[in-house]
């Protein structure tokens, strides 16, 4: 049986562990809903400036978690910007 002679510390040789600055922890606030905020209970396909803000650049609609939307109005926002889209209120794509 073999002794080991580290003195029970595994990390190679680093004695404390308090040699080190401490990274600071950066906490994300949570967004909240701009629709339930607003208490705004139909989102209006006809609303361009409104949907304007949950489309980038690109032409695709912003997720969930970037838009900071509750799942009920991100689908209300989905099917107006749709419905939009089709009825060339808004570009599908951009150039």
């Amino acid at each position: 049986m073999a002794e080991r002679s580290s003195g029970g510390s595994r990390g190679g040789g680093r004695s404390g562990g308090s040699d080190r600055p401490k990274k600071k922890f950066f906490y994300r606030r949570k967004r909240v809903c701009k629709f339930c905020v607003e208490k705004i209970e139909y989102v209006d396909f006809k609303d361009t400036r409104l949907l304007q803000q949950f489309i980038p650049e690109r032409g695709k609609i912003l997720p969930r978690r970037i838009s900071g939307t509750c799942s009920l109005h991100q689908r209300m926002v989905q099917v107006a910007i749709k419905r939009a889209r089709t009825m060339a209120l808004i570009p599908f794509a951009t150039d």
